[in-house]
């Protein structure tokens, strides 16, 4: 199966999950997963949040920013992936100078 994102229109989100500014994110979803990719501008967030019956992988592909992983800062840049497994909590922070682009896969149980 093919997913091109060329395809899926960008979905503004003022502080989703509470965070600053907005999300920009092209999302696929069907019953079992959600794929999407992501885009943070500089000073965005996406607010804190546990993940509670999923879990969810990100890949930064362009930018840099933290999470705050169960209260753990943690340092990201392109070639890195972040991992949240279910029942634990995080946030994704741009702290950049440049928009934080990213892919992110979360698998519904």
């Amino acid at each position: 199966m093919k997913i091109d994102f060329n395809e899926i229109p960008v979905k503004e989100i003022p502080a989703f999950k509470g965070g600053e500014k907005e999300f920009r994110v092209q999302m696929y979803t069907d019953p079992t997963i959600k794929i999407m990719t992501g885009r943070l501008v500089p000073g965005a967030s996406i607010g804190l949040h546990t993940h509670e019956g999923n879990s969810e992988i990100m890949f930064i592909l362009e930018g840099s920013g933290y999470v705050l992983y169960d209260g753990e800062k943690i340092l990201l840049k392109p070639g890195d992936a972040h991992y949240c497994p279910m029942g634990h909590a995080h946030s994704l922070v741009n702290d950049g100078d440049s928009d934080l682009v990213f892919k992110a896969c979360v698998p519904e149980l």
